[in-house]
């Protein structure tokens, strides 16, 4: 897709959807320590702050990926969060970037999306051996020794395709967005493009949702015992 103007492009040595991943991973950074900090300095941990603050988001996305991991998970969910909650703060930082004026959402590059999916797949399945150690290996094999030859290949297929499951659906959705939300704002420069601007934060919510919750699922499988 030909993008118009983008401020990132004239970050030199990457491309565009590069450097703005970086600045988003910077931000996420900045925003991580500001409320470790704000956290740290408080008199009650317990007492949320009054006004608007990183540590009042960072809690709302905590308490939400919590409950979401123990719907999921179950029981232990609780170790998890500190990745989905990362996974979950980039992608939706990132899907967000696609509603700034010059700028490009790194999720509209497949090779972004990719890279989360690869992420997502070398963490549950490292979870996952954490959890049985070698014997994380006999879920490949199915319940029936007869059939495992058969079953090692089905599930290797399977689990290979996960992450470009994952990266095809983020890249199409925010790829479509951005399309969308660029074709309306060139048409209409007024009234119309807001109407899109907030159907793309709501999609660019509910795409960070869905690739945190389905990488979930893949976590949860990984390390259940009921295999």
């Amino acid at each position: 897709m030909e993008h118009g103007f983008a401020w990132m492009a004239f970050v030199p040595g990457l491309e565009t959807h590069t450097a703005t991943a970086f600045l988003v991973m910077a931000g996420v950074l900045i925003f991580a320590f500001r409320a470790r900090a704000q956290l740290a300095a408080a008199s009650d941990p317990t007492i949320p702050d009054s006004a608007l603050s990183a540590r009042n988001a960072a809690e709302v996305v905590t308490e939400f990926i919590g409950n979401l991991g123990e719907s999921i998970i179950g029981h232990g969910s609780e170790k998890y969060v500190p990745f989905f909650g990362s996974l979950f703060i980039f992608i939706l930082a990132s899907n967000l970037m696609g509603l700034v004026p010059g700028m490009t959402p790194p999720t509209d590059n497949f090779n972004v999306t990719l890279a989360l999916g690869v992420v997502s797949f070398a963490v549950y399945n490292y979870y996952g051996i954490r959890e049985h150690g070698a014997a994380y290996l006999k879920q490949f094999m199915g319940p029936l020794l007869l059939l495992a030859p058969l079953m090692i290949i089905v599930e290797l297929f399977s689990h290979a395709f996960r992450p470009a499951s994952l990266a095809i659906r983020l890249y199409g959705n925010m790829f479509a967005d951005h399309l969308l939300l660029g074709i309306f704002t060139d048409l209409t420069k007024l009234v119309i493009p807001v109407v899109f601007y907030v159907l793309g934060t709501f999609v660019s919510l509910v795409q960070a949702t869905v690739f945190t919750l389905l990488s979930m699922v893949y976590v949860g499988l990984a390390v259940s015992h009921d295999h």
